[in-house]
């Protein structure tokens, strides 16, 4: 069974080039690009993976995360926080809510792909 990845993410142009990079990896992928309800959206669906942005419309990555982790169900779901905001106190945060891995935006093509599949256990 093809794992499935969510990305979360408000900007469209990013949100279609990691869509299309994943697609091409042969893995499931499906969006989500308000805060708002994106918590609800992961307990529907169980994704895989979450690829979440931290500035969101209506929630923060940050919010969102939070209440994964408060969740016994999603406690060990791997969590890649993709942000524009790359100072340490964003990233300490991050790893203190408990995301799996963080990077900054612009990302390299190859470095997403290796931390996508290494988060998948591939």
């Amino acid at each position: 069974m093809r794992k499935s990845v969510l990305i979360v993410e408000d900007e469209p142009f990013i949100l279609e080039a990691l869509s299309f990079l994943l697609k091409r990896e042969r893995l499931k992928v499906s969006t989500f690009t308000d805060g708002k309800g994106c918590v609800e959206y992961i307990q529907s669906t169980k994704p895989d993976l979450v690829i979440l942005d931290m500035m969101l419309p209506n929630r923060s990555g940050m919010q969102i995360l939070e209440d994964l982790r408060a969740m016994d169900a999603f406690t060990s779901l791997p969590v890649l926080m993709l942000t524009a905001k790359g100072q340490k106190k964003d990233r300490a945060a991050a790893e203190q809510a408990g995301v799996s891995l963080f990077m900054t935006k612009p990302f390299a093509n190859k470095e997403i792909i290796q931390n996508v599949h290494r988060l998948l256990g591939k």
